[in-house]
């Protein structure tokens, strides 16, 4: 899959992160995680958790629902990437959530 139309999440955090001028150390020190984790979450070798996107829009100055938005988009896409049915998925799931939502 071509992923070089869209940002990930990495690369939001990344651009927030030098966009608010803080070293790589200082915002996984905030996060209390290693600096390298926090690289291999900006370059999309690891995924952070939901508390770590929270914590992130908060250290970076950015609206948290926009960045679970993309948060839970990479996610999504990472599960159903290489399945022939991704597309057919994503339509029932959407008529599901429609129907839980109505039903909330």
């Amino acid at each position: 899959m071509d992923t070089k139309h869209f940002k990930s999440t990495g690369d939001i955090l990344r651009k927030l992160r030098i966009k608010n001028k803080l070293p790589l150390r200082k915002v996984a020190a905030l996060l209390d995680i290693d600096q390298s984790y926090l690289s291999k979450i900006e370059r999309g070798i690891k995924n952070p958790s939901e508390d770590q996107i929270i914590k992130l829009a908060n250290i970076l100055k950015t609206n948290v629902k926009e960045l679970l938005i993309h948060y839970y988009s990479d996610n999504i896409l990472h599960t159903i990437t290489n399945d022939d049915l991704a597309k057919d998925a994503l339509k029932v799931a959407e008529k599901k959530l429609e129907i839980y939502l109505k039903e909330k």
